[in-house]
């Protein structure tokens, strides 16, 4: 995977939102406000407004509406457009003054389908966006005014030259071995799992179904942007359900057809960077034991 290919990946993404924000009051939350500082800077996105530093505005629930001389919003939003994030969305458009309103999710619209429960073969028809939009529209005041919702692949973060991060994932975190008791509560006796190499996708709660799906979606255009087809390794428990969500996604599958080039993904469980503090109090273990010779060869074996 070629570093100009990554970045590029992101400001494609970005290039697609300046071309919406001229005169608009803009809302981001927090993970695409990262992307945007690494992919492309806030200057950029307020030389596209071509307004003042206060048409820019974090996306919460306080923020402060648009006025009777700001009639255009554009929202960027890096989850999906559901809960907690419409009921946002819907507040801030009802106490302003907004005619024309723009919603970019990073989230595409398959994923929207599978968490509203909505069957794949409406992709074509956009239900779920066109959906939203007749309510931007209710909300604004006016059903004859524009409301438009797409989606940005607006996944990474490129930090440095070799390091991307997906910010709108920072909490998404291997399960750890007392986690399974929590699967376990919600699961008949007969199917209770006996530890985390039981665990597959069903086993997971909807929520965290979702997140992965959500990731997985974001990485399908990655690979898409690239030209490859993907080949997936794991090592860890999620990393394995990761590996194999994006290896079933019906777009993936799609891409995987056509893409004219070759990519190998590798996902490994962050819980294993645990492994080098294990190492050392192993070490330590030995040489408080007076086992110098012991502590030598596992020092020399693991660093």
């Amino acid at each position: 995977m070629s570093v100009p290919g990554v970045l590029s990946f992101t400001q494609q993404g970005w290039e697609q939102v300046l071309a919406k924000v001229r005169r608009a009051v803009v809302y981001l939350d927090a993970a695409c406000a990262e992307s945007l500082h690494w992919g492309c800077g806030a200057a950029r996105l307020l030389d596209a407004v071509g307004a003042p530093a206060r048409h820019l505005r974090e996306f919460e629930r306080d923020a402060a509406g648009g006025g009777a001389a700001q009639p255009k919003a554009v929202f960027v939003l890096s989850g999906l457009l559901k809960g907690r994030t419409v009921d946002t969305l819907r507040d801030i458009v009802r106490r302003s003054h907004f005619q024309y309103c723009v919603v970019v999710t990073a989230v595409s619209h398959a994923v929207h389908l599978t968490a509203n429960h909505v069957p794949a073969e409406l992709e074509g028809q956009r239900p779920v966006f066109e959906q939203l939009e007749e309510k931007l529209c209710e909300w604004m005041g006016n059903l004859n005014y524009t409301a438009e919702v797409l989606h940005v692949p607006l996944l990474l973060a490129p930090a440095a030259a070799h390091l991307a991060l997906t910010p709108a994932f920072a909490s998404l975190f291997p399960l750890l071995p007392g986690d399974v008791r929590v699967l376990n509560s919600a699961r008949p006796d007969k199917r209770r799992l006996g530890s985390l190499a039981e665990v597959d996708a069903a086993a997971l709660t909807p929520e965290l179904q979702l997140q992965i799906r959500c990731l997985v979606s974001g990485l399908s255009s990655l690979c898409e942007h690239l030209g490859v087809r993907e080949e997936c390794f794991a090592v860890g428990t999620l990393s394995r359900v990761l590996a194999a969500d994006l290896a079933n996604y019906a777009p993936a599958k799609n891409r995987r057809k056509t893409a004219p080039g070759r990519a190998s993904v590798v996902f490994v469980d962050r819980t294993l960077d645990l492994t080098g503090w294990n190492i050392m109090h192993s070490f330590k273990v030995a040489k408080s034991k007076n086992s110098v010779t012991q502590g030598k060869r596992l020092k020399k074996h693991w660093m």
